[in-house]
């Protein structure tokens, strides 16, 4: 047998606590007894009954609401801010007391500027029909036209800011974010705008538009601008596009001729310093050569001061050992003496008798 509770009935899901639908009904049951004894016998009970239980279905239908997971929902109570929840299942007062609005905090919100992307559900994302050609013609710093397309990525980061400090923000930040291009670009040169100078006005954009946001207390947080198309106006594109090229070709030309550069200049230079090290090397070693003979002949000096005929003798000799090994003669003459001097056989190897 299940089990029972106080009042008899058996335990559920909900313990021995009453269900919400069965006090709901309850309360639904108890309002039509206390209106059938307010409405008096014999009137037009049926009707009335209807109309009020259609308010109160409607009533208890509109008191609950969902809270996507990207989003959080304000609040209102009869008409001021009373608090944020979070996503989820909530229930609120009925019949106008509460009003929530959703706002996707989580989700990156883009605006166009000069473009628009079909199909887009944001309506503030894509510009006016009117304004698209408006939006994207400014004047650079060099008094020349351009015209530029961007996009601007943001969150919404206080939801009560958003909704109550600035009248309409979305729109508000268009006209911002339009401002700030337009300050950004007249700083620059239309060739600084079309080519290098992108990436700077990315960044000092961002930084401005953010600063005007924080200022105007908009309740948004600006993630990153970024710049598409740059082009100049339709009647000088032709001959803004051959002046591009041309630079463009002048750039190439100047690229390979750093790069011949690079190649011929550092082996020249590798070559020279390897000639400069050969020749200290070879400076040294005559130097180091010149002081070994000096050094040897003054020893050899020193000697033959002190006993020149022993220092002669003995120098013919070891010149004669250094010269005898590499001559194929059999016999020497010696002029002086005169005479045939007896020499050994040069062609015997040594160790054996001729």
């Amino acid at each position: 047998m299940p089990n029972q509770n106080n009042g008899g009935e058996p335990n559920g899901p909900w313990g021995n606590k009453a269900r919400p639908d069965a006090d709901i009904d309850d309360m639904i049951r108890q309002g039509q007894d206390r209106l059938r004894q307010m409405i008096p016998s014999g009137g037009p009970r049926t009707p009335v009954m209807i109309a009020l239980v259609a308010l109160l279905g409607w009533g208890a239908w509109s008191a609950y609401y969902t809270v996507p997971s990207d989003s959080v929902a304000v609040v209102q109570r009869f008409g001021k801010y009373f608090k944020e929840v979070p996503p989820g299942l909530h229930f609120k007062l009925p019949l106008g007391i509460d009003a929530t609005t959703i706002v996707p905090v989580k989700r990156q919100l883009k605006q166009e500027f000069g473009f628009s992307t079909p199909g887009a559900s944001d309506p503030n994302q894509s510009p006016r029909p009117r304004e698209t050609k408006r939006e994207t013609q400014m004047v650079t710093g060099d008094l020349n036209a351009a015209l530029v397309e961007w996009v601007i990525q943001y969150r919404i980061s206080n939801p009560q800011n958003f909704l109550f400090e600035v009248r309409d923000p979305s729109e508000t930040l268009r006209y911002v974010s339009e401002s700030v291009m337009r300050e950004v670009v007249g700083d620059r040169t239309v060739d600084e705008v079309i080519t290098i100078g992108r990436q700077g006005i990315e960044i000092e954009a961002l930084t401005k538009m953010q600063a005007l946001a924080t200022k105007y207390a908009m309740g948004i947080s600006i993630d990153q601008v970024q710049l598409k198309n740059i082009n100049p106006p339709e009647p000088v594109q032709d001959s803004f596009n051959e002046v591009n090229q041309a630079q463009q070709e002048k750039e190439k030309l100047i690229n390979e001729a750093r790069r011949d550069y690079n190649k011929v200049i550092p082996l020249a230079e590798g070559e020279k310093d390897q000639r400069i090290r050969e020749a200290d090397g070879y400076r040294l070693k005559r130097i180091n050569e010149a002081e070994g003979d000096v050094a040897r002949f003054s020893a050899l000096l020193t000697e033959y001061e002190k006993a020149p005929e022993v220092t002669r003798r003995r120098i013919y000799v070891e010149t004669l050992q250094d010269v005898m090994p590499g001559l194929r003669s059999k016999i020497i003459v010696d002029e002086q003496a005169r005479s045939i001097l007896p020499l050994l056989n040069l062609d015997v190897p040594q160790g054996q008798k001729p």
